[in-house]
């Protein structure tokens, strides 16, 4: 079981759209998974409402004791956290109870700087782990046919962890799914869209959770 924490303390991130998206690619995928919400708001508990028949399990647990109560679910291929913004001790616990922290960004310098704490926090448990929890960034939100995305991603080397090649751009038809508690991958499964999810999942899968 691959345990996937999407964490960005700053709102506004696209967190929920990508681990709600997250979560039906890799079921897609053929993998079994779990879809965690530990925000105490409840979007990716909202987004599931929605529609009776959306095959993606979740289930909350808004409270930091993510990395223990983990431990009694059924046993999935992945798991991914839907982490809570602005609530220092539930992401310590999402850290706790990932493999792979996934830092979705936006394209803008205020994004960048408020990373710093977070990425202090990952950083911490990447030490005490020996290195067995993996971090990566993911820039979000990316306006297509601008080149503030590439000059984010540079920017973000800075902190020192990787930066993944799929980027995700802002695109009217991941609000619209939303609404209707589905993905794109399933409203639109051919579309640049979905491509771009199925892309996500795939480089986080061969890249850092293959073993």
């Amino acid at each position: 079981m691959k345990v996937i924490a999407v964490l960005n303390q700053k709102g506004g991130s696209g967190k929920t759209t990508i681990a709600t998206h997250l979560a039906r690619a890799l079921q897609k995928q053929g993998y079994s998974v779990l879809l965690v919400d530990s925000d105490p708001q409840g979007s990716a508990r909202d987004w599931a409402a929605v529609d009776e028949e959306n095959p993606v399990t979740v289930i909350g647990i808004d409270r930091p004791t993510i990395d223990r109560d983990l431990k009694s679910v059924a046993k999935k291929d992945f798991i991914v956290i839907d982490g809570a913004p602005q609530a220092s001790d539930l992401a310590i616990s999402a850290t706790k109870a990932a493999d792979f922290v996934l830092i979705p960004v936006q394209p803008s310098p205020y994004d960048i700087w408020a990373t710093s704490d977070l990425v202090d926090l990952v950083k911490q448990r990447i030490e005490l782990t020996d290195g067995k929890l993996q971090a990566a960034f993911v820039v979000s939100r990316a306006i297509k046919g601008t080149k503030i995305g590439a000059e984010i991603s540079n920017a973000l080397l800075g902190y020192e962890l990787p930066v993944l090649e799929t980027k995700i751009t802002q695109r009217v038809i991941y609000p619209t799914s939303a609404a209707s508690g589905t993905t794109v991958l399933d409203m639109e499964p051919s579309s640049e869209a979905a491509k771009e999810i199925d892309a996500l999942a795939s480089e986080i899968v061969n890249k850092f959770l293959s073993n």
